[in-house]
Parts: C-alpha cells; structure tokens; sequence
C-alpha cells in the first residue's frame, strides 16, 4: 500500500511582494522590480508536500521543477517584509539551487521542510547569518 502524499502548502508568492513591487513600479528605475512582482503573483505557485517540493512558473507557468526531500543539501532563509513572507533557497545535492521567492508562512514552510531533511542538511541548513 502507497503513502498518500499530504499537502502542506500550496499557492502562490506572498501578496506583500506583489504590493510593495507595484509601489516601487512608481519610480522609473524599479519598473523592473515591479514587473518581476506582477509575472510571480500571475505565474508563480509553489506546492510543498510530505514527499516533495514543486516549484510552477516561468513566463505562464510553463516550467515545473520537483525536489524530493533527499536531494536537498541545505536550506538558507532569508526574511522579507517585516518577517511577514521571505525566500528560501534551497542547495541541491548536484550543486544547483532553488530559489523560492516571497514565500508566505515562510518560517512554519522551513520548520516542515527541515523536518523532511536528512540530519546533515538539517545542521547546515538556517536563517541567514545563522550560526
């Protein structure tokens, strides 16, 4: 018999991000960071579950990663929004990373995450600037 696979998060980019990008949009020079905001809460959509980590985006959502559990090496955090949303980067076992940006509830997703890691990647894993 299979294990179901229970859904921990699912859903898009924090809507702060969305928020602060449009204001910054106001000044010629952070059109950019505002654009960035506007394609992540279009196209952007993150499902975090007991066996994995799908990542959906790209221009219309047309790119589809999926990291289980084993081969995340590290997990880096990094704060956003007055700690309201922030970033998790995520270090696979093959050098590459993940970047997941203006993730909601970002510290309870990291506690789920480091719980589904192995204990090296949990003592290498933390908050930016963490020792």
């Amino acid at each position: 018999m299979a294990v179901k696979e229970e859904i921990f998060y699912e859903g898009g980019p924090h809507i702060g991000d969305l928020i602060i990008g449009i204001l910054a949009g106001f000044f010629i020079i952070t059109i950019p960071v505002a654009v960035g905001a506007i394609v992540r809460a279009l196209w952007l959509r993150y499902s975090i579950t007991s066996r994995r980590i799908t990542v959906t985006g790209g221009w219309l959502g047309r790119q589809r990663i999926d990291i289980v559990y084993a081969e995340i090496l590290k997990v880096v955090i990094v704060p956003r929004g007055i700690g309201s949303w922030g970033d998790m980067v995520l270090t696979l076992k093959d050098g590459s990373r993940l970047e997941m940006r203006a993730v909601p509830n970002f510290r309870k997703v990291y506690e789920f995450v480091e719980s589904k890691l192995t204990l090296k990647a949990q003592t290498s894993s933390g908050a930016l600037g963490a020792v």
